[in-house]
């Protein structure tokens, strides 16, 4: 249950703090026709959802509801929501000396956080194997159905490091998920495939690419597309990548859909941004745009199609 303990006046978009599911000093964002909360003592945003949905399109993890991070170890605490980690994940051993769990400060800290006048900032810690500080900036549109997020990452101290922005979604399991492909696929096929077992019910019609989550394997891919779009059985979430030009991860992947196997039945829509050697007083940043709308049509690839090649 919600419990509002103040609320920060802002202009056409409401800013609140709030108790979320055991966690104190959390942020609930409005503009009256979606949500967004974010709790900073675990870094992530929590949730998105249309006003007066009170399950939401992210998926989250209710047996951790009201925990912390513990002290950092071995163990990566799978809270779900939205964070980000430091691209590639194949450099993660070099600069931390092991290759799991991700580098503390992206994501096993706290992360102060200060309202906006549309949202909130989160920053974190100082990331001690990366000397990078992650600032990101959550914020609603004021007249649209659209959560914007913008996350820097700030090179502090340490030596010149290679970097990419990637961002991670961890979204309730769809219907099916779609991937808009470029209009001229550089990628075999169009995509990359990143585990060993197949996406369930993948397949590729015309610039569309669609999977569902396979029940009993993991499985991922990764296209050069920069437009996903998650299908619930009541709404829909459409994410958008900034790109520009530069070498990105995993084989020039600039958007990856990871399929979790039961009991965690999740999805995660995930974008990335170009590589960059960044120095200290240097910073490289990202956006990513979420766009929340309900489900028109019965059918989710006429649904699809609607929301990302404006077929009517």
């Amino acid at each position: 249950m919600l419990q509002a303990i103040g609320t920060i006046p802002s202009t056409k978009v409401s800013v609140s703090q709030f108790v979320y599911r055991g966690w104190q000093d959390c942020y609930l964002l409005g503009n009256g026709s979606i949500e967004a909360i974010v709790v900073p003592s675990i870094g992530r945003v929590m949730q998105l959802r249309l006003a007066g949905d009170g399950r939401g399109t992210f998926w989250e993890n209710r047996a951790l509801d009201g925990q912390l991070h513990g002290p950092v170890s071995n163990d990566w605490v799978n809270f779900g929501g939205d964070k980000c980690w430091p691209a590639p994940q194949s450099a993660w051993k070099q600069h931390q000396g092991h290759d799991w769990p991700p580098p503390a400060a992206f994501d096993s800290l706290p992360m102060e956080a200060r309202a906006c006048e549309r949202g909130v900032v989160l920053a974190s810690s100082i990331d001690p194997s990366y000397g990078v500080q992650v600032v990101r900036r959550v914020e609603l549109d004021a007249a649209l159905p659209v959560m914007r997020i913008r996350t820097e990452y700030r090179k502090v101290y340490g030596n010149a490091v290679p970097v990419g922005v990637w961002s991670i979604t961890q979204l309730r399991d769809p219907e099916r998920v779609f991937v808009l492909l470029g209009a001229k696929p550089s990628l075999a096929g169009g995509y990359l495939r990143q585990m060993e077992a197949e996406p369930a019910g993948l397949r590729i019609d015309g610039r569309l690419l669609s999977l569902a989550r396979h029940p009993h394997e993991s499985t991922k891919i990764g296209t050069e597309g920069r437009s996903l779009l998650w299908v619930g059985k009541q709404c829909m979430v459409r994410i958008d990548a900034e790109t520009g030009p530069g070498e990105y991860p995993d084989g020039g992947c600039v958007t990856e859909v990871y399929t979790s196997p039961d009991p965690l039945a999740y999805v995660e829509l995930e974008t990335l941004g170009p590589l960059a050697s960044i120095a200290v007083g240097e910073s490289i940043e990202r956006a990513t745009v979420y766009s929340l709308m309900p489900r028109l049509l019965s059918d989710p690839d006429a649904d699809a199609r609607r929301v990302l090649l404006q077929v009517p």
